[in-house]
């Protein structure tokens, strides 16, 4: 301290380097931020175009094909993910909301890396392309916490924490093109208590991600823009019923979920390889038989459907039943592959059927469906209504849709009294634990 006083030469040059390392920092983690927009639309199109691949293979008099293609496919995404890609299993969030309790690099290297980052593109894109009911959004997710902690080596960033959770809702952002929802997943799933000192982070990062991905598609509505607008004084028995059966519904595919993923795990141990391709294959052929039941509506993300039903197209009564079990079985499977889409699919197709039963508007039932349902899986009320609200363009339902939200989560909690993505995350915190254990005791007895 001194010496610096001493001579304003060497407190002038230390002060420069101090200057240079924050703008390098600064520049390593904007450019992380724009990689995820990047990656996130080659992801997406890449998703849009396996999803239209299968459709094509599958469509005229070769309806019989996804009873070989599903399968096949569930068994080469769950093979790969065991054996090249161990951490790609599943939707990802868990992974990312795992590796914020992590403390040790090591831990959370082996649920997000740029490894990870191909693995879970490849395999999500080769389970679309299978015809299984999976979304990107959660892998995106994960695609964006993994290019964070990345980032936060490259830079010597002691934020590790903070960087997850921006790339995570960088990646939610990017995903959607909706950066009010990235910032609420952050806030409400991800963090589940704010942290004042990350939301710079936060905002930089969805407001990179968003450019970039803004630059490469434009402003867009994922599902379109909706036109109906919400009465409560004809339509509020149409809320109350879908916030309440929405997210009842929606909390029991998360409690079954749970319950099977545990207990296939259980299983499993004995014989992890063989066993975790017999599942795969079962719930394929599962998937596939739902699938060309329904006409081959269940098959894929379910956006198609979903954005139908908010234009005003109501969907099949049964519908939502049919997506319900092929999203099941294809979480369960073990595949990369995320809930999101799927989910705001069934919702649509509930919130349907509740309007074909009380004679309201096709387009408003779907959206307090999927607001209902949404909520009732991931227990996120706030994320449910934004995400949704965003994702349709129509803000005159902004009322109506935080009601059935609310209604669905509060049904919810008193079905299901743990957060699906939380509940799961524990699972990946206990394998680190385990293997911290093991090495442990391996260096003992050396």
């Amino acid at each position: 301290m001194a010496t610096s006083r001493k001579y304003p030469m060497l407190r002038r040059s230390q002060a420069l380097w101090g200057t240079r390392r924050m703008w390098k920092t600064r520049l390593v983690f904007w450019a992380g931020a724009i990689a995820i927009g990047l990656i996130s639309v080659l992801f997406a199109v890449l998703s849009d175009k396996a999803q239209a691949l299968f459709q094509a293979l599958t469509a005229g008099g070769w309806g019989f094909l996804p009873l070989i293609i599903t399968p096949v496919g569930f068994v080469i995404c769950a093979w790969l993910s065991t054996s090249l890609f161990p951490g790609a299993q599943g939707s990802g969030i868990p992974q990312a909301i795992a590796a914020r309790h992590l403390r040790d690099d090591e831990d959370r290297g082996h649920i997000l890396s740029l490894k990870l980052v191909v693995g879970k593109i490849l395999l999500t894109v080769i389970g679309l392309f299978s015809g299984a009911s999976i979304g990107r959004e959660g892998p995106t997710v994960q695609v964006g916490a993994s290019v964070m902690l990345q980032v936060a080596k490259w830079g010597g960033m002691a934020q590790t924490r903070g960087l997850i959770l921006a790339g995570s809702a960088a990646g939610i952002a990017a995903a959607f093109n909706t950066p009010l929802a990235g910032i609420v997943f952050a806030i409400e799933e991800m963090g589940r208590t704010y942290e004042a000192r990350t939301n710079g982070l936060v905002l930089t990062a969805v407001i990179l991600a968003g450019l970039a991905s803004l630059g490469l598609l434009g402003n867009y509505t994922y599902f379109g823009v909706a036109k109906d607008t919400i009465s409560f004084l004809s339509d509020w028995p149409l809320v109350l019923s879908c916030g309440v059966i929405g997210g009842g519904i929606g909390a029991a595919f998360s409690a079954l979920a749970l319950k099977a993923t545990r207990r296939i795990r259980r299983w499993n141990a004995l014989q992890p390889l063989h066993r975790t391709l017999f599942v795969a294959a079962v719930c394929g052929l599962f998937v596939a038989v739902i699938g060309i039941a329904s006409g081959g509506l269940t098959f894929g993300t379910g956006y198609e459907q979903a954005r139908s039903a908010i234009e005003g197209q109501p969907l099949p009564w049964f519908f939502f039943a049919e997506k319900f079990l092929a999203g099941l079985l294809s979480m369960i499977s073990g595949i990369p592959g995320g809930i999101f889409a799927p989910s705001l699919a069934v919702g649509a197709g509930i919130g349907s059927s509740l309007g074909l039963v009380l004679g309201s508007s096709a387009g408003v039932a779907a959206l307090l469906g999927m607001a209902g349902y949404f909520a009732g899986v991931v227990q996120a009320p706030m994320t449910a209504f934004v995400i949704i609200l965003e994702m349709t363009g129509n803000h005159d339902n902004v009322i109506a849709l935080m009601c059935a939200s609310m209604l669905g989560y509060g049904t919810a909690r008193m079905i299901s009294h743990e957060p699906l993505y939380h509940a799961l995350s524990r699972l990946f915190i206990a394998e680190a634990i385990r293997r911290r254990r093991a090495d442990v005791l391996t260096g003992s007895k050396r």
